[in-house]
């Protein structure tokens, strides 16, 4: 799964100068389905409040699938849409996303979400192939 790279965005990186909403807007456009996931978590975790909000449903084929990898397993990516959305992403499973908010109050949280521990838990049968 790439990016659709507009020629206007990849002259700007070429240059070494990358607008990062244009950027953000790139992966909006390329990555839909994560981009939608991603968005519905955040406005969830604001209208809901609490610890975190994640996502369990697993995605419904490997396009969609393959858009979260993409989203999440890159450094640049995350980034850029840790900081549009003022939250911290964590990933699981290759569809369990969860976002938490950006203060020191969610750091316990968030530990115990990505930690060895918290990722075994995670684990089922029906997850083997994802």
């Amino acid at each position: 799964m790439s990016l659709d790279v507009s020629p206007a965005l990849l002259e700007q990186a070429e240059r070494g100068e990358v607008d990062e909403a244009a950027f953000v807007d790139c992966v909006r456009t390329s990555l839909p389905y994560a981009w939608d996931m991603i968005s519905s978590l955040v406005d969830r975790l604001s209208a809901e409040g609490g610890e975190f909000a994640d996502n369990r449903t697993p995605p419904p084929d490997e396009q969609a699938r393959g858009q979260l990898l993409r989203a999440l397993a890159s450094d640049a990516i995350r980034g850029a849409l840790q900081r549009h959305f003022g939250v911290r992403l964590a990933f699981q499973n290759c569809h369990r996303v969860a976002v938490f908010p950006v203060a020191p109050a969610a750091d316990e949280r968030l530990a115990r979400f990505t930690s060895i521990r918290g990722q075994l838990l995670n684990q089922s049968p029906e997850l083997r192939d994802c």
